[in-house]
């Protein structure tokens, strides 16, 4: 279980746990991790959701979620008790009143028929309740996760109850429960390069035409594969931007995986990142994190040092050649 942040401080003082485990091993193919966070006593703030290669859901454990803006701009501000939200391509802002906790579940999005009864390509570029898709079974999973009062037993609950989803999914019989294993492997290839294969060696891969491929996979994923590998790109690219940030800010007898919220980076080498993760240059790099964060990586870092997608240092590196489903 990796996990960052600090441990209850004095009656009325500062909360912050950031704990995160991976699910039992039947689900693996389909969720990738289990977040659990606790904020109290903070400052009011705000943090990005950024593009990621998974469809998440979170349950909050106590106040409402507001999603002050969406990815989807025409959209106002919503306040959820449960959220799930489909792959996307702008960012998200999530505001908190200086407190917050729930669970978030990192889902791939090959596994949304089987676990939610429709292909990812209908939640795409959207966030809703959760119940919209989940039904009753939601409000049960809400309710079992609330009851319960630590991390261990609440990712216990998700152990137990989610395997029950995979069997009870509502789905039409028009909606297998796997997605096209054309469409997987331009996925899995997709990920385990990091984002750097070509959409033409894919279809060659496949069989398919780059233009029977494109639609199929988009109706699939809501993205097409030129568009998924930039998002593989990134996030591979932020998250270990997010690790190197943690190293050299940490004193030398800290807790490796304990972020510094709003400490700025020092000498991070972002040409040397920019580089290694399958970009141009540094300019480039900022581009993308600019289109896609809608800031740069500097700004990004000393917003929201750690924020609930991030991963812990030694997570994210393992990040690197995984992905869903199955997840290594």
């Amino acid at each position: 279980m990796d996990r960052a942040g600090g441990a209850p401080g004095p009656a009325g003082g500062t909360v912050d746990e950031y704990v995160r485990r991976r699910p039992a091993a039947p689900l693996r193919p389909y969720v990738a991790w289990y977040t659990g966070y606790r904020q109290t006593g903070l400052a009011p703030a705000r943090h990005r959701g950024l593009p990621s290669p998974y469809l998440t859901l979170i349950l909050t454990l106590d106040d409402r979620l507001t999603v002050a803006g969406h990815s989807d701009p025409r959209r106002p501000p919503t306040d959820y008790d449960t959220l799930l939200g489909g792959l996307h391509t702008a960012p998200t802002l999530i505001t908190h009143p200086g407190r917050q906790s729930g669970v978030q579940l990192a889902l791939g999005p090959l596994g949304a028929r089987a676990l939610l009864g429709v292909p990812a390509g209908e939640l795409a570029h959207t966030d809703l309740p959760a119940d919209a898709v989940l039904g009753p079974r939601c409000a049960e999973l809400h309710d079992r996760l609330r009851r319960v009062g630590t991390w261990p037993e609440r990712f216990a609950v998700l152990d137990r109850l989610l395997p029950r989803l995979l069997r009870s999914a509502p789905r039409t019989p028009a909606v297998s429960p796997e997605a096209p294993p054309e469409v997987a492997h331009a996925w899995h290839r997709l990920l385990s390069s990091a984002g750097a294969v070509a959409v033409s060696a894919l279809a060659a891969e496949t069989g398919w035409s780059a233009r029977h491929l494109t639609a199929r996979f988009r109706a699939e994923t809501g993205l097409t594969p030129r568009a998924a590998a930039r998002v593989v790109r990134f996030d591979r690219a932020r998250r270990l931007l997010a690790a190197r940030a943690v190293r050299r800010n940490a004193p030398p007898d800290a807790d490796p995986d304990a972020a510094r919220p709003g400490v700025p980076p020092r000498g991070l080498d972002l040409a040397g990142l920019a580089a290694g993760t399958g970009y141009f240059d540094q300019a480039h790099l900022a581009r993308e994190f600019r289109a896609l964060a809608g800031c740069a990586p500097s700004r990004w870092l000393a917003e929201e040092f750690r924020n609930v997608q991030a991963a812990p240092p030694a997570a994210a590196e393992e990040w690197e050649g995984q992905g869903l489903t199955g997840h290594r």
